[in-house]
């Protein structure tokens, strides 16, 4: 595999899967690049949405596509913003932090801060790719009572990790890719790469 489309116009996502496939030597190309429009995503589970982007983007190329689809769990809230972590705030402008301040607001006297973000990674050869490489990864970790931290994007700066004493966004890139969901992910499917 020489060329890759990434399903995603997530500016933070697509800096992530640049500098993780980079040493791959597989040449990465957004959908943005090849004037694809975003892909509906009106689907309750992670799985289904990323499998409905990389379809999506690899019919439209005619390339291999990896799609994300990804965000973060609260246990309070019965897995919210889970799908619609994107879009928790409402639809539009898509904006991380009113995103943020309505987590926050969510959470206001909620004892209870466990968290985890979640990824699944699909990646089809082509569009009719009868045997999708699904990987996923899971990051657990407390939401915390205020943002703290420039770093990462999305809810980093409440994602408060309490063996480590700081909220993702406090943390460096190479760490942060080491032990994220999205790195546990492409790790994974890095592995099965090799045997396919």
């Amino acid at each position: 595999m020489q060329k890759l489309v990434i399903a995603s116009n997530n500016p933070g996502k697509l800096r992530e899967f640049q500098f993780l496939l980079q040493p791959l030597g597989i040449e990465v190309l957004t959908q943005a690049q090849l004037g694809i429009a975003e892909a509906a995503e009106p689907h309750v589970t992670f799985i289904e949405n990323a499998l409905a982007k990389a379809r999506h983007v690899s019919r439209l190329s005619g390339l291999p596509a990896l799609a994300d689809d990804s965000g973060i769990c609260v246990t309070a809230l019965d897995g919210a913003p889970g799908v619609l972590s994107a879009r928790y705030a409402g639809d539009a402008p898509k904006s991380d932090q009113r995103n943020n301040e309505k987590l926050l607001h969510d959470m206001q006297g909620v004892t209870d801060r466990r968290a985890h973000y979640y990824c699944v990674l699909v990646l089809l050869r082509h569009a009719d790719d009868p045997q999708p490489l699904i990987v996923e990864g899971e990051w657990h970790g407390e939401i915390a009572h205020e943002e703290c931290g420039d770093g990462g994007f999305g809810y980093d700066p409440l994602f408060w990790l309490p063996e480590l004493g700081k909220t993702s966004a406090q943390l460096e890139r190479e760490q942060k890719h080491a032990i994220s969901h999205r790195g546990k992910a492409l790790k994974v499917l890095l592995e099965k790469l090799k045997v396919v």
